[in-house]
């Protein structure tokens, strides 16, 4: 009979060293492969170690292993399972013990009251006309599922409380940051809201106020309250209006609606002539947009304010073309004359737009050497840079050496060909 093949992972070892292997007869290839085996080389490694075909491998180790020269394969001894403990009999309601009664496996109890998970009332006959080894081998096949099951629903539980509070959390969070944003949207809002949106204040004027006269009218702006003195901030007479800003009640709401709406020069000057009022960024918004403003109070309030804002100013869309030729013109005197840090800030914050607004105008030297301080990597604002024929020398050639013009053909040559580059700079 052809012998069984040994297990691929079995390590066949010599036999003990006190066993007389020298007397055993033994084949020249049988004796070759006992030379080879350690106890610690697997059966499925013999044959590349040994040239030898997998079925001669197993042969030859039949044959050591019955001439006792290797240790037979060893076999794990098989375990027999513990059987578990009767669990005990529940009585019956009545007190009587009933073999109809199924036996419980212990802890199951326990785990359906922690997952809240009652017992199935079907299995009760049928566990009782069981055998009691088939009784206590079930029970406790149903007491590992109900446990596994009651953890599995334990866990569920709390990953969904879990989940539930971090989902709490996260929507309060979330809401949390709604009402911040809401309550900053808010607050800008309400710095530039006029209360006119429904035209109710203007109706009040029309309807009640107007048919007034003006003595009357200004009579009753001294001493009026909500909503007649709102209402009187679209009264066009600017005697009514001086009027109104000296009632103790008015404030920033009013004068911000006297800004927008009012349509005399002398009304407007009486707004902006209050500190308290020309300082509110409301105030001074309407003021710009009204196409009343005198250019007189349009150079008190910008007049003295930094470059960015004049540039600013000068290019809002909102504001009419008039006032925008005052805030140019505005830009150019406080250029010329301002400090070194803000014209600095306003060429580099406007990536040198502004330039186009300062044609002819030099900068001294400490300008020139704040802009000549820094590393450029705008090409816009390279651009502009090599258009401004007001650009001094020492910034053309500092330009030259930037990183981002030697890799720029076109804006080398640019600033080669200004007007004001160095005679090296146009010959390197």
């Amino acid at each position: 009979m052809e012998p069984t093949s040994p297990p691929e992972d079995w390590k066949p070892q010599p036999a003990r060293s006190g066993a007389d292997v020298r007397a055993l007869t033994l084949s020249a290839e049988e004796g070759f492969l006992l030379s080879r085996l350690d106890g610690a080389t697997a059966v499925r490694h013999l044959p590349a170690l040994t040239g030898l075909s997998g079925a001669q491998v197993g042969t030859l180790l039949a044959r050591l292993v019955a001439a006792g020269a290797v240790q037979p394969v060893a076999v794990p001894a098989v375990s027999r399972p513990t059987p578990l403990p009767a669990a005990p009999r529940i009585a019956p309601l009545g007190g009587a013990a009933s073999s109809a009664v199924p036996r419980i496996a212990p802890g199951v109890t326990a785990v359906r009251a922690a997952a809240a998970v009652p017992a199935p009332p079907a299995g009760a006959h049928a566990a009782a006309a069981e055998p009691p080894s088939a009784r206590d081998a079930g029970s406790s096949e149903a007491g590992a599922e109900e446990a596994s099951a009651g953890s599995a629903s334990a866990h569920d539980a709390s990953a969904r409380d879990a989940g539930a509070e971090h989902a709490s959390a996260h929507d309060a969070g979330a809401e949390h940051a709604s009402t911040e944003d809401a309550g900053t949207d808010e607050a800008v809002a309400e710095e530039d809201e006029v209360p006119d949106a429904s035209g109710t204040l203007r109706r009040l004027f029309e309807a009640e106020l107007h048919a007034l006269s003006a003595d009357e009218r200004t009579a009753r702006a001294r001493g009026a309250v909500e909503p007649e003195l709102s209402a009187l901030c679209f009264d066009p007479l600017p005697a009514v209006v001086r009027a109104l800003l000296e009632n103790p009640r008015a404030g920033l709401v009013q004068a911000r609606l006297i800004a927008r709406h009012h349509v005399t020069a002398v009304g407007l000057e009486a707004v902006g002539g209050r500190p308290a009022f020309a300082a509110d960024t409301g105030v001074r918004r309407w003021l710009a947009r009204n196409p009343h403003l005198p250019v007189g109070l349009l150079r008190r309030l910008w007049g003295m304010r930094r470059l960015l804002e004049q540039y600013k100013l000068m290019v809002d869309r909102d504001i009419p073309e008039q006032t925008r030729r005052g805030a140019r013109e505005l830009l150019r005197t406080r250029f010329a004359s301002g400090p070194a840090e803000e014209r600095v800030e306003l060429i580099l914050r406007t990536e040198g737009r502004a330039l186009a607004s300062l044609s002819g105008l030099p900068v001294d030297g400490r300008t020139a050497a704040l802009l000549c301080g820094r590393t450029y990597t705008s090409v816009l604002l390279l651009q502009n840079l090599a258009r401004w024929s007001a650009a001094p020398p020492q910034l053309i050639a500092h330009l030259l050496r930037q990183e981002l013009v030697r890799r720029q053909p076109q804006l080398r040559t640019q600033l080669q060909r200004h007007p004001n580059a160095p005679a090296e700079a146009r010959r390197g």
